[in-house]
């Protein structure tokens, strides 16, 4: 089986139920999800997950492009620790409690940057995974990368799910 989880290769981990209310897994991302440069607003959609086990202490969310033309793909967005208690943010994430950490991603913003693939590279696909963490806290020094996050999820999931939008690149 195929899977746009980027972690599966090199962290196996059962899975869990992950939802969008503002797009359906494997379906185009709306623009309201994208970069203002496309006519977007930078806006990070909703998502809601369940089924993860009984020993969750917390989450981390990344968003992901794999088809990015870098060789290693683009890290949109990384959060870690969100408590336990939180299985849902709306569009935005307004609601964000203040522990929760927020990793500069591959542009160096602390925050969710929406997709705009290059002109000409195809479609892309942007795949957000919602980690089950072991730990409450992560202890991560909040200037470091989705990289270093990733290194530490290996050590610290439970379990792992993703839903999966995708955006076509304009013609070159």
């Amino acid at each position: 089986m195929t899977t746009d989880d980027p972690y599966a290769s090199v962290t196996p981990a059962p899975s869990f139920e992950v939802r969008s209310a503002d797009f359906e897994h494997g379906a185009e991302m709306p623009l309201e999800f994208r970069d203002p440069d496309i006519g977007g607003k930078q806006t990070s959609p909703s998502l809601s997950w369940s089924g993860f086990p009984a020993g969750t202490r917390s989450f981390a969310i990344t968003c992901y492009d794999p088809d990015a033309p870098t060789g290693i793909g683009f890290m949109h967005w990384a959060v870690a620790n969100i408590p336990a208690g939180v299985t849902a943010l709306s569009a935005g994430a307004p609601e964000l409690p203040g522990t929760v950490l927020t990793l500069p991603n591959d542009v160096r913003l602390a925050q969710y940057v929406g997709p705009n693939p290059p002109p000409g590279s195809g479609r892309h696909r942007y795949v957000f995974v919602v980690h089950a963490v072991d730990v409450p806290a992560l202890e991560i020094d909040p200037t470091l990368t989705p990289t270093v996050l990733g290194f530490n999820l290996h050590f610290h999931t439970l379990a792992r799910g993703h839903v999966t939008a995708w955006v076509d690149a304009v013609e070159a």
